[in-house]
């Protein structure tokens, strides 16, 4: 018998050992390899569960939405009444619509970094445009909000073709340009058309009877909430999407996009699109809680509100923008209300004359916000409730040193 069929059927120590170590690396190395395939599936099983969580949250928050018409709950001071009032509906509808509003502009300044002075114009195409259609053709809604649309992706690609031909604030410039010829328009009213300063009332001929009076408040309201609904999948669909990841680097960095062959003008133009195609949808549902349009909904003013709205809750986030929105309308119609009330009336001079202005106060609470809570209402929210999860962390780990000591 050889040697090498000596060592290969009695090992040595030496050669033993080593293939013990061999072996032991090996099952160490699939052990590892193991542990990180478990490790992998707990994470995407805790995610898959935190996602559901929150879908589930969602899924929640919205049938109670839809629920509140039919339940008699008061908010003293929030709600002008019980929630299946005409007065607390509409303010509840509006809210609704001014976060979807909000939404929309997240999709250019949180998704893209697009600062726009100008997404009024979309906005007020949707509530003019179909308030037009309504006035002088005899079509049913549904075809009108069609034409709509189709009028408004039209207007937005020619809008945004120019204007993201520059970026930065002289983007910023030529989208309120943009804005502002659309507001002198409306207020020159061509061939009587829109109405003017007056605004233009809504021709309810062609509605359907259950959009139209006070008493189905309740019905436009439900309209509203299917609209927030619809514009926050969408955004979440596109922001998620191939398209919304590229967006989001040549926010971040468009020069690396360019340099890895990427186009970033074509898909800061889609985000551009989405995002006017959405207010316009908006718009035109605003016009129907509003029953008339008015030269507001296209001047900058607008525009600056939905600015305010997206950094009050947070830049970045889908919820900021509806927190924001929501916040925003809130304080805006209670704020009036104090402002008019005999209260304020009856203060001093120097307290009286600012606090009978609702947008001294909305301007001072965003500059508040703006100085200490960068990360908006949304953000603040994060901060605290990671600050409490640390210090329950450090708290259970206190907590296990004391028992292992014990």
């Amino acid at each position: 018998m050889t040697t090498s069929e000596t060592d290969t059927q009695h090992p040595t120590p030496e050669t033993g050992d080593a293939a013990a170590r061999m072996e032991s690396a090996y099952d160490g190395g699939a052990s590892a390899r193991s542990g990180a395939a478990s490790a992998a599936g707990r994470g995407g099983r805790r995610g898959g569960a935190k996602a559901l969580a929150k879908w589930g949250i969602g899924g929640a928050a919205v049938a109670l939405l839809g629920l509140l018409p039919l339940l008699n709950l008061s908010l003293p001071g929030v709600l002008p009444g019980p929630t299946y009032t005409p007065g607390s509906l509409h303010l509840m509808a509006m809210c609704m619509l001014m976060a979807a509003a909000a939404l929309s502009y997240h999709m250019l300044l949180g998704v893209a970094g697009l600062l726009s002075f100008g997404h009024a114009l979309y906005f007020g195409a949707g509530v003019y445009g179909l308030a037009i259609i309504l006035d002088n053709l005899d079509i049913p809604l549904l075809p009108a909000m069609g034409l709509t649309l189709l009028l408004v992706i039209v207007l937005a690609h020619v809008v945004g073709a120019v204007s993201l031909r520059v970026a930065g604030i002289p983007f910023a410039m030529v989208t309120l340009a943009f804005a502002e010829a659309g507001s002198v328009l409306v207020g020159r009213n061509p061939g009587g058309a829109s109405g003017g300063e007056e605004g233009l009332a809504l021709a309810t001929g062609s509605l359907p009877d259950f959009l139209v009076g006070v008493v189905n408040t309740r019905n436009l309201y439900w309209l509203a909430l299917v609209v927030l609904v619809l514009v926050f999948a969408i955004v979440t669909w596109v922001q998620y999407s191939r398209a919304g990841h590229v967006a989001a680097a040549v926010r971040e960095n468009e020069l690396r996009v360019r340099v890895i062959g990427l186009q970033p003008y074509l898909i800061k133009l889609l985000v551009f699109v989405v995002g006017g195609v959405l207010a316009s949808l908006v718009g035109m549902v605003y016009l129907l809680l509003q029953s008339g349009a008015v030269p507001r909904s296209v001047s900058a003013d607008f525009t600056i509100t939905l600015l305010v709205m997206v950094v009050l809750g947070g830049v970045g986030s889908r919820w900021g923008a509806i927190v924001g929105g929501v916040f925003y309308t809130l304080l805006d119609q209670r704020l009036t209300s104090l402002a008019n009330s005999d209260a304020i009336a009856g203060l001093p001079d120097f307290l009286r004359i600012p606090l009978s202005e609702p947008l001294f106060i909305l301007g001072t609470l965003f500059i508040l916000v703006v100085l200490f809570l960068p990360g908006g209402l949304t953000g603040a929210a994060g901060r605290l409730g990671r600050g409490r999860r640390a210090r329950a962390g450090q708290a259970d780990k206190a907590r296990a040193v004391l028992e292992d000591a014990a």
